[in-house]
């Protein structure tokens, strides 16, 4: 399981560093090598699940303010968010967003399943 926490920390840090080009990239890069940490503090085995736990409420709280943006854009039938890099309109921004925070909570709650199974 090591392997896999520290693939995932790459990953997440991958993440991070390409987030230069977006238009607010300190808050998404604090989010993402956030997750990073976590990973990387797993595989050595000093993780805190206390501070991931914050780190998933503060993901989920914040995603659940792009709620609504996401479920306009089911609503208008999934239009591209893909096509271009530069969001020409909000909702496209949003649904981004949406979606990446709900990749970083689901990366914490799996994180945190998975060091629960090694305390059990």
């Amino acid at each position: 399981m090591k392997a896999v926490f520290w693939v995932l920390a790459v990953v997440f840090a991958l993440f991070a560093l390409v987030q230069y080009n977006d238009p607010d990239p300190l808050i998404w890069a604090a989010l993402y090598g956030g997750v990073a940490v976590h990973f990387t503090l797993a595989a050595l085995g000093k993780l805190n699940r206390a501070v991931l736990w914050l780190w998933l409420g503060v993901s989920v709280a914040w995603m659940l303010t792009l709620a609504p943006a996401f479920f306009a854009w089911l609503g208008m039938g999934l239009p591209n968010i893909a096509g271009s890099m530069k969001a020409e309109e909000p909702h496209i921004e949003l649904t981004r967003e949406f979606l990446g925070l709900m990749v970083a909570a689901l990366a914490c709650g799996w994180l945190l399943w998975k060091t629960m199974e090694r305390e059990l």
